[in-house]
């Protein structure tokens, strides 16, 4: 009791300290009476707006703590699409972005021998063989364009038989031009959808017209371009292209020769004379680098209606159950 009592006295005795003084404070600073002290001198504040939700700030979004978001939306976006569309599975075609229709290279080398050149200096002459020898080049690579067309309208009209849902073997592309340009050409005269993932490039900035608009991707990371390519497919067809065929390629040879593909996938070479003359195959069986079985993963074909065969016949034989991947979510 006597502690309580020494308490009150000295709460009650500091009270009339401060009330003589004519302040508000413990601490002896003399605030005027009914004044706040802290706001004196200062604007009033006004309710401010909240800043954006994270996922509404293109600042944050495009900087590099978010690039897992990123990552993830290349993802979840195509995952979801594909899932509306009722896409199964796929057939991915691959080859040069460079390749014209034959219509395309035709009509490049007859402007070119119809130009008259009798008035050309000596350096303006060697430019234009330069390009005559180019564009005879192309008029026959052109076959390329126009049997992956023709290839894809064939495998199209047999998937259409197979029913509309879940959509079989559609064919897919890298979405640009060229060789890509031409598998989705053929499916979309077939009457079919056919899917294009693009990738942001400096030199390709469209897709394609003939990729089915709502099947249209594009992306920023090669690396989930690939998986998409991988991951639903259940043949690669391959035909005359550069490095970025070649990367496509020796990235699905590797997940089927690793079994992170299941072996039964398909992987067709398209045009022989072409690929034999850039890559010699069985050197690398000869070296020891790769074994006759993982050799024996690739197919070969000449003619659309080989692949056509090849192609319907792995794909009948180890591939007409759905795969459960997309129909899951």
């Amino acid at each position: 009791m006597a502690s309580t009592s020494k308490c009150t006295q000295f709460d009650a005795e500091a009270l009339a300290d401060v009330a003589g003084k004519g302040g508000d404070s413990y601490n002896g600073s003399s605030l005027p009476a009914g004044g706040n002290g802290m706001s004196e001198g200062r604007p009033k504040l006004k309710p401010q707006h909240a800043p954006k939700a994270p996922h509404e700030d293109r600042r944050f979004l495009e900087s590099t703590p978010a690039r897992p978001l990123r990552i993830l939306a290349e993802y979840i976006d195509p995952l979801a699409q594909l899932k509306r569309e009722g896409i199964g599975d796929t057939i991915v075609m691959f080859g040069s972005a460079r390749l014209d229709s034959h219509e395309v290279a035709a009509a490049r080398l007859t402007r070119l021998k119809e130009k008259k050149i009798s008035k050309l200096g000596k350096e303006e002459k060697a430019k234009h063989r330069a390009a005559l020898r180019a564009a005879k080049s192309a008029l026959e690579m052109s076959r390329y364009y126009e049997e992956a067309r023709q290839l894809s309208h064939k495998l199209t009209t047999w998937a259409l038989s197979l029913g509309p849902r879940p959509r079989r073997f559609v064919v897919c592309s890298g979405g640009g031009p060229g060789i890509m340009e031409a598998a989705n050409r053929g499916a979309y005269e077939a009457g079919g959808k056919s899917i294009g993932l693009s990738i942001e490039l400096p030199h390709e900035q469209f897709a394609n017209p003939y990729i089915s608009p709502e099947l249209s991707f594009n992306f920023h990371y090669f690396f989930m371009r690939k998986l998409w390519f991988a991951q639903i497919a259940k043949a690669l067809i391959v035909f005359p292209g550069g490095f970025g065929t070649m990367d496509e390629l020796w990235e699905m040879m590797t997940l089927l020769q690793t079994g992170k593909l299941a072996k039964n996938n398909l992987i067709l070479i398209y045009g022989r004379k072409y690929w034999d003359d850039v890559l010699n195959w069985k050197a690398m069986v000869r070296w020891g680098t790769i074994n006759e079985d993982e050799y024996k993963l690739l197919q070969f074909a000449d003619n659309v209606d080989d692949a056509f065969d090849l192609v319907r016949g792995g794909l009948e034989k180890y591939h007409m159950d759905v795969d459960p991947f997309l129909q899951a979510y």
